[in-house]
């Protein structure tokens, strides 16, 4: 038996190391290509699960002796049924493209990689339902729906690499929210392995089911705590005829609401997508080669950026709405931009949303990053940034030898703001400096913890901040009727 450690704290429940006898059965429910392991006979080299026990910023790191990658969901409800039995925890991982360490063990939990199950089971082009496996890569299921003339609903800087069902158990939101909505309301319907191996199927085509509790919603935004969702039925949107972007650039933040009313009325169905980046965020993407830059005379006054996008039906009306907006805010008599330029083709189309996507990757080229993904009423977006800067400085934490950069960007439609630090390494000093000072400023304006990527390993302890006692004590209640041996993703979410 082993008992889990996190941040120093000792978790009474203990669960059970996987070993030999344990490997021994999962032989027989898996080839022997679908089981990695550092146990016998496989002996796989500890590097090899590397892949699996780290998370991409390199910031969790787990010792997890064995990967299974089951092929079906038969498949996956034998090995949760023997898991339940033997009260072996289990990380359900998909991509693993998290950010607060939800999908890699803490400790030596067992690794169920949904990696092998990227079918795409049905698509009904007339209704846009989707029915795909877990392990299907977002990039791919939007190649697959494209020649249909159809979109995913869910759109992320890491759709090249990771899983719906990943994103359905972070309930991801990322650049189309404003135009789409969130997963709760596309995703139609799921197939869920509970944690005793139950599999429930609620995996329905329907747009409209009236028919008593809605158990699906439970699982989005779970992060695998109540059980491995192992497919999706989502409904995906007609592809628009016609796309376009443009990149503004402000003199003050003070600005961006203004705009953000503006451009609500004048461009209204056609906006797709309303994204805030400031001068540091900025500056980093063009440093690290993300995208297409704006000339240096164009940048020279703007103190934050807003790149806009619009989906419609027909391009020269698009066009017309987009070319009259920029009129209309260049000619006023007191302008809310300094500039903007307006994407002429697909290649700069593309070259303009790398700015925004590429952010993450500039700063992940820059240093070690502290991420908040926080919901804050709009209006006070550059304020925590600002704030969270100057608490820093006054700790004696600003400077090129530990915390470089302070920056905010994000989804203004939706007001979410990705508060980033870049730091030369990842330090207690820092870590301490900001926690939870983050927390308690994002607090301060009722706004909520994590607005995208969940709650994970990093925010379980933060979690009243945005919940009452109430909901956390009922999240609890359901997490123990699901889970009554507590073996579904350990330490995530809740403590």
């Amino acid at each position: 038996m082993s008992r889990f450690i996190r941040h120093g704290l000792r978790w009474t429940r203990q669960y059970s190391s996987v070993g030999q006898k344990d490997i021994d059965h999962f032989r027989t429910i898996l080839p022997p290509h679908a089981i990695l392991t550092t146990l016998p006979p496989y002996n796989t080299q500890p590097d090899e699960l590397d892949p699996y026990n780290n998370d991409w910023m390199q910031k969790y790191h787990g010792r997890a002796t064995t990967v299974l990658k089951p092929k079906t969901t038969r498949q996956v409800s034998d090995i949760v049924r023997w898991c339940d039995s033997r009260e072996i925890p289990i990380v359900p991982q998909g991509g693993n493209t998290g950010l607060v360490g939800g999908s890699v063990p803490l400790r030596d939990e067992l690794v169920v990689s949904l990696a092998n199950m990227n079918s795409v089971r049905s698509f009904d082009p007339v209704s846009g339902i989707l029915v795909a496996d877990a392990g299907c890569i977002l990039q791919s299921l939007t190649d697959y729906v494209s020649p249909h003339n159809h979109i995913m609903p869910v759109d992320l800087g890491a759709k090249g690499s990771c899983h719906i069902g990943g994103n359905v158990a972070t309930n991801a939101g990322g650049l189309r929210l404003l135009r789409y909505g969130s997963l709760h309301g596309s995703v139609l319907g799921l197939e869920v392995v509970l944690p005793d191996g139950t599999i429930l199927d609620q995996l329905t085509s329907l747009r409209k089911d009236n028919t008593g509790y809605d158990l699906k919603q439970l699982f989005i935004g779970a992060e695998g705590t109540l059980g491995i969702i192992t497919a999706v039925s989502i409904l995906t949107a007609p592809s628009p005829q016609a796309s376009n972007n443009v990149i503004l650039a402000l003199p003050h933040f003070d600005n961006v609401l203004p705009l953000y009313r503006a451009v609500k009325r004048q461009l209204s169905e056609i906006l797709s997508a309303f994204e805030y980046i400031d001068r540091t965020a900025y500056e980093l993407a063009v440093k690290h080669g993300q995208g297409r830059a704006l000339a240096d005379e164009d940048v020279a006054g703007a103190a934050c950026f807003v790149l806009l996008e619009t989906s419609g039906g027909r391009r020269e009306h698009d066009e017309e709405k987009l070319n009259d907006l920029l009129t209309s805010l260049l000619e006023a008599d007191k302008p809310l931009i300094t500039t903007g330029v307006l994407s002429q083709n697909p290649a700069q189309f593309s070259s303009l949303w790398a700015l925004r996507e590429g952010v993450t990757e500039a700063v992940s080229k820059e240093g070690k990053a502290y991420k908040y993904d926080v919901s804050v009423p709009l209006a006070s977006f550059q304020h925590v940034v600002d704030a969270t800067r100057e608490h820093l400085r006054s700790k004696g934490l600003l400077g090129e030898h530990s915390v470089k950069h302070v920056m905010g960007y994000g989804h203004v439609g939706d007001g979410n703001l990705h508060l980033n630090i870049c730091a030369t390494a990842y330090t207690q000093e820092i870590q301490d400096a900001l926690e939870p000072f983050v927390y308690e400023l994002v607090s301060s304006y009722h706004g909520s913890i994590s607005a995208e990527h969940g709650i994970g390993a990093m925010k379980t302890h933060a979690l009243h901040y945005s919940k009452s006692e109430t909901s956390i004590a009922w999240m609890k209640k359901i997490k123990a009727l699901f889970d009554p041996r507590g073996i579904m993703n350990p330490g995530k979410v809740l403590e």
